[in-house]
This record gives structure tokens, sequence and C-alpha cells, in this order.
């Protein structure tokens, strides 16, 4: 199992960075380049609590299909994310918000593991881990911008 963390300052207060961050818009929208789309389960607006969604996108020249959950949340503290079906032996996406004056410091912690032995030890701390890294900092680049644009 790999893991790492993010954090970024948003421009918003908590709830509004929980919202944002549960936006299956803004997460289409954050990952326009890799043709991410929403394909079944909950397609647009913002996810809550129990429901899903299965993603469909381009990544490493091969199209892939990935089912997640909202297994877990506390509005506006916190929320998790988990793999249900999809390429990863686990997968688990931690999302925290703490305020700070005007605006939140969001907090990604992500678990996972690869499906594949040895092969996928080597490749979760020598790909994936920093692949999945940059995609959380281009996702929460997108929702920075976007606040941002949101307080003008």
């Amino acid at each position: 199992m790999v893991e790492f963390t993010e954090q970024t300052v948003l421009p918003v207060m908590c709830e509004e960075a929980f919202d944002m961050s549960l936006s299956i818009d803004a997460h289409v929208d954050s990952f326009r380049e890799s043709g991410e789309r929403a394909v079944g389960g909950v397609r647009s607006g913002i996810i809550g609590v129990g429901e899903f969604v299965t993603w469909r996108a381009r990544h490493f020249g091969i199209t892939w299909t990935m089912t997640s959950v909202i297994t877990e949340w506390d509005r506006p503290n916190w929320f998790v994310d988990e793999q249900r079906r999809g390429p990863f032996k686990s997968f688990r996406h931690e999302h925290r918000f703490v305020a700070d004056g005007d605006s939140t410091v969001a907090h990604d912690r992500v678990v996972f593991s690869a499906p594949l032995g040895l092969l996928g030890r080597l490749a979760e701390t020598a790909v994936l881990a920093r692949y999945l890294r940059r995609l959380i900092r281009i996702r929460n680049e997108f929702l920075v911008e976007s606040a941002g644009a949101h307080r003008e």
C-alpha cells in the first residue's frame, strides 16, 4: 500500500470547499485533458453520502473505468470516497477541510494499492503515486481558480 497527502488553500469557507470537492461537474471540468467523464450513478451536481459515480477516462494511453462511492462524511469537515470497482486493488481518498480565516485548508490523503503483486508494488511507488499526486494537484488548482472566480 502507498499513501500520500496534499494540502491546498481554497479561498472559500469550509462549506463551499466541501461542496466544490463533491461536485461531479467540477471534477469533469478539471480533467478535460484525460477526457474524464461520469458515465454511471450521479453524473452531475453534488454527490452525497452513500451515492456512487462511475468514471471513464484515458490515462497511460488506456481507457479506464472506475466506480467510486462516498462512504463517509461529516459536512463540512470531511468525506471519504473509495473505489468499489476499477483498476486498483484498493483506493481510498480522504478529504478534510479546516477553516483558516476566510479560507479553507483542504487536506487530501490518498491510500491505494495496485493489483499486480511485486510488479504492482514497483508501479505503485515508481509511477502511480507520482501520477495520482499530479492528478490531485490538477483538481485542486482547478478548485482554487474556480473559488477565486466565485469571489470576484
